[in-house]
């Protein structure tokens, strides 16, 4: 049964919440982090996520949604924090949150992503913006992907900005943190070894066919290189086949969750087709 707190002070639980929403250390020695926002809480619920702890307004009512988290969530802590004190964690100045919910951290195993017949996975090479990979996570599960992998030094995942660009597709899609690329090609040998012949690709403005151009209907690894720098010197060196999007206008390159939404989308097309 689950337990109900009340906080009505910055005592040191509420200070560890704070820190969930800023400190990337923290959140990963805690192993947890801070969830707003109706909908990435709602699939963090739906998707069977460890909710450790539900945060809500102590004294107005909730709405039938708030209850019917309250009622699916699991037996996690349930805490009556002061309206102000919630304000201040939920990200919005002029309005308090009616529920924030605590979630716990999954494992970064590249076993959690589904290894399907037609697999399609985005990695995302050392990414330097939390809204850059959030939005990729949602263009991912749009689009059908089964998974993301985010390597090397990068922004967090699971840090609150990257949450919210994600709309709560964090919670549909296996996101996974490695060290470097060799994780990656480690495990696409496996894949091969069990036959399934994954082919790696790298994105780039010099790669030598367009990616409509090339055949994205069997299983793929689609590599997106860091916003400044593009694809490390190890990726383009391990990638079977680089691939480009034709552009036009001023525009000397794309963004890189953009260009990655585009690669998603035509994959998608050429599946569908």
């Amino acid at each position: 049964m689950a337990r109900t707190l009340r906080i009505t002070t910055r005592n040191a639980t509420f200070q560890q919440w704070q820190a969930l929403l800023t400190n990337r250390t923290k959140r990963q020695r805690a192993g947890e982090f801070l969830v707003q926002g109706v909908r990435p809480i709602s699939l963090a619920v739906e998707h069977g996520w460890p909710v450790r702890t539900l945060l809500y307004p102590d004294g107005p009512a909730l709405s039938r949604w708030g209850r019917g988290i309250l009622d699916r969530a699991g037996a996690g802590t349930r805490v009556a924090v002061a309206p102000e004190l919630l304000r201040e964690l939920g990200g919005k100045d002029d309005e308090s949150p009616e529920l924030l919910a605590v979630v716990g951290l999954p494992a970064d195993r590249l076993q959690r992503i589904p290894r399907t017949p037609d697999l399609l996975v985005m990695v995302f090479d050392r990414p330097t913006t939390p809204g850059n990979i959030g939005t990729l996570v949602r263009s991912a599960d749009a689009f059908g992907a089964a998974g993301v992998v985010v390597t090397g030094h990068a922004a967090d995942p699971y840090d609150p900005k990257a949450v919210r660009a994600s709309t709560g597709s964090l919670f549909a899609v296996p996101v996974v943190r490695v060290p470097s690329h060799r994780e990656v090609l480690d495990w696409a040998g496996t894949l091969r070894a069990a036959r399934v012949p994954v082919e790696i690709l790298g994105t780039d403005e010099h790669g030598d066919v367009a990616v409509a151009d090339h055949d994205l209907t069997g299983p793929k690894i689609v590599v997106v290189g860091n916003e400044t720098h593009g694809l490390s010197a190890a990726w383009r060196e391990s990638c079977d086949r680089m691939v480009r999007i034709p552009i036009a206008g001023a525009a000397s390159s794309l963004n890189a969750a953009a260009a990655a939404t585009v690669v998603l989308y035509e994959a998608a097309r050429q599946r569908a087709g």
